[in-house]
């Protein structure tokens, strides 16, 4: 069986998808098939997150000419079918929707000065998603994704539990990739997290970090590179907190990671994992930040984001928080919301 393409007026008659146990399939729909739209699907028909991934764009050439490309190529990924249309129906019953769509980041750009007109495109799409899959856990992938997930949440109505952002999934993994490059060690041992704005007041959760299980802070040093000093971990969280910012400059924008820390989100609903994630949630009585969607390390399962860990602060790491927290509050306020 083969890849099956549903497009335009199509999109209205997909059959429902069966394993042979009888039992619905998973299905992932994509809001927005630009670059990161389209990466995030390839990344999780690559690693197999579902049976069915639905790609939604009102371009309706663009949304064609992806799913034709992706199906192409089924044979050499684990079994799924690739559906997309123009028309909001091809999200139909998705068990998880991921909303990438929004305005483009451009070089010099804040993820802050996007927050209008992507709120306004999430007012208008978000009511209509609802209509179709009311049952879905949606994830907030557009930037500003803080202000957007908190401004997605007034709009929907729906339980913080069930809509949530994408957070500092991506800019933990940024975090672990330098470290694991200035300590000398596998990236798969270093255990860290970015917390707060996915932005520019993001801060490393330096306290709670461990390399294989030592505290980083604690960290001796191997293969002739030292422990980290103050000066050092400030560079490195310069250089994960900028890297955003140097990739749009140099080829317009952030695709290839994104996409598999998303498909990494997904896996993590579909699956039941109930695996810890710092993604962006509605925070109440966080060490007394309440009101606000930031990122702090939460257990993402079946049913969307379950509880948030109170993981060790230091004192500059709680006022960084709070700063972030402040900042995203402002902002938020600014629209109304």
């Amino acid at each position: 069986m083969g890849s099956t393409v549903y497009f335009e007026d199509n999109a209205l008659e997909q059959p429902q998808l069966l394993e042979h146990s009888g039992r619905r399939t998973s299905k992932i729909a994509i809001v927005g098939a630009g670059a990161v739209g389209s990466t995030m699907a390839y990344a999780a028909l690559m690693r197999g997150a579902a049976r069915t991934v639905a790609l939604y764009d009102i371009n309706a050439s663009k949304v064609k000419a992806e799913v034709f490309d992706l199906s192409h190529g089924i044979q050499f990924m684990p079994m799924a079918d690739v559906v997309g249309s123009d028309d909001i129906e091809v999200c139909r019953d998705a068990d998880i929707i991921m909303v990438t769509a929004g305005a483009k980041q451009k070089p010099g750009q804040t993820r802050i000065d996007l927050a209008q007109a992507t709120i306004n495109l999430v007012s208008t799409i978000l009511p209509q998603l609802l209509e179709v899959a009311p049952n879905a856990t949606y994830v907030m992938v557009t930037n500003p994704v803080d202000v957007v997930t908190y401004a997605a949440l007034k709009i929907s109505g729906l339980p913080r539990e069930q809509l949530f952002g994408s957070g500092t999934v991506l800019d933990s993994s940024r975090l672990r990739y330098v470290l694991a490059r200035e300590l000398g060690v596998a990236v798969q041992n270093v255990h860290a997290y970015m917390a707060g704005e996915h932005g520019d007041s993001e801060i490393p959760l330096w306290s709670s970090a461990t390399i294989g299980g030592v505290p980083l802070l604690d960290w001796p040093g191997v293969h002739g590179k030292g422990p980290l000093t103050e000066e050092r971990r400030n560079a490195i969280a310069e250089e994960v907190i900028s890297s955003a910012y140097r990739i749009i400059e140099g080829k317009g924008a952030t695709n290839y990671a994104v996409a598999l820390a998303g498909s990494r989100i997904v896996e993590a609903v579909l699956n039941n994992e109930s695996r810890v994630l710092p993604v962006s949630t509605l925070v109440s009585d966080y060490y007394g930040i309440n009101d606000v969607c930031l990122s702090v390390p939460s257990i993402v399962y079946g049913g969307g984001v379950a509880d948030q860990l109170r993981v060790p602060l230091s004192n500059s790491e709680y006022d960084g928080l709070k700063k972030s927290a402040q900042s995203l509050r402002e902002v938020a306020r600014q629209f109304g919301f």
